[in-house]
């Protein structure tokens, strides 16, 4: 038996149930591995970026059309340049069939699988607009691994579950221009959960371009508390 199975949320795992008939991966660059598993339901990939001493992890995931790299400037590629030096690998979830909400939420479970098999102890889930939905739902499934949930842009279909969280980190950003889901989206989101931060991005619209730096600004600080880095 693993000796993380204590530690492993109960069920069928993600990944054995994904029946994948085919894997193929190849090194990008120095620590990035692009993992490509072909299914019945089509091809799903993943781009891991570990840490050396993974202690946590981010897994992440895209909107309604897919992508894996994420809103703003790339801001998931960012996040991969930063965090593993900190013990912390980086996920990122390129979905079998994108607005397909059980599917994307399964394969974003397959991730944070692959991301604890790899070491993690801890893992956040980030989603951008309909990702924002995916990432809820795996973390109400996910209790033991998932330690806490990022939305960006978020909309509240698909997240009618938040309260199941059960008061695990939250934290919300939307911006206040948001041409295709209102700031209330998010709003309604932390209203079902109970608990978590709504980061208001003053002027920005759905793809949260004007707002990289005060994005990373904050997770700089919620981070290492919500992964336990410091413990």
């Amino acid at each position: 038996m693993d000796s993380r199975d204590a530690e492993r949320s109960p069920g069928p795992r993600a990944l054995d149930s994904l029946q994948v008939f085919a894997r193929s991966s190849a090194e990008q660059h120095a620590g990035t591995e692009h993992v490509e598993m072909y299914t019945p339901h089509g091809l799903l990939t993943v781009f891991a970026d570990r840490a050396d001493d993974q202690r946590a992890a981010i897994v992440a995931c895209g909107g309604a059309m897919g992508g894996v790299l994420g809103p703003g400037h790339a801001l998931y590629v960012e996040l991969a340049r930063r965090w593993p030096a900190r013990g912390v690998g980086v996920y990122r979830v390129g979905y079998r069939i994108p607005n397909d909400l059980d599917r994307c939420a399964h394969d974003v479970a397959c991730a944070v699988e692959m991301a604890v098999a790899d070491g993690a102890e801890r893992v956040v889930v980030m989603g951008h607009s309909f990702g924002g939905a995916v990432a809820v739902r795996v973390a109400v499934v996910m209790t033991a691994e998932v330690a806490g949930v990022v939305t960006f842009a978020t909309q509240s279909a698909g997240c009618e579950v938040a309260g199941a969280l059960a008061g695990r980190p939250l934290l919300l950003f939307h911006g206040d221009r948001d041409e295709l889901l209102p700031v209330q989206a998010s709003e309604m989101v932390r209203m079902i959960a109970g608990s978590g931060e709504l980061v208001t991005l003053p002027g920005d619209g759905h793809l949260l371009g004007r707002s990289d730096a005060a994005i990373l600004e904050r997770l700089d600080d919620w981070l290492p508390a919500t992964l336990a880095l410091d413990g």
